[in-house]
């Protein structure tokens, strides 16, 4: 994944749920065969088994980062009764 924070700002990820920021790092997720970027949509069923994620970058050697994987409109962004739900 590149450092790209787009998806994110039109996702309205930046500015509902986390304040703009520079990334110093790439994050690479995958879910068995699939890579998955920020703003990349999956089914509930893929993302069922432990995912495999590497933070690489000239900075990262070190350094502590706690990852959570959150919803912030459960169910659906129509519908966000579920706001902020923690998946892991």
């Amino acid at each position: 994944m590149t450092r790209s924070i787009e998806p994110l700002v039109v996702g309205r990820v930046i500015g509902d749920v986390l304040d703009r920021f520079t990334p110093v790092a790439d994050l690479r997720v995958q879910y068995g065969s699939k890579q998955i970027g920020n703003g990349c949509e999956i089914k509930p069923s893929a993302a069922v088994d432990r995912p495999s994620v590497q933070i690489l970058g000239p900075r990262v050697s070190g350094n502590l980062y706690t990852l959570v994987m959150v919803d912030p409109d459960a169910p659906s962004p129509s519908e966000p009764t579920l706001r902020e739900w923690l998946h892991w």
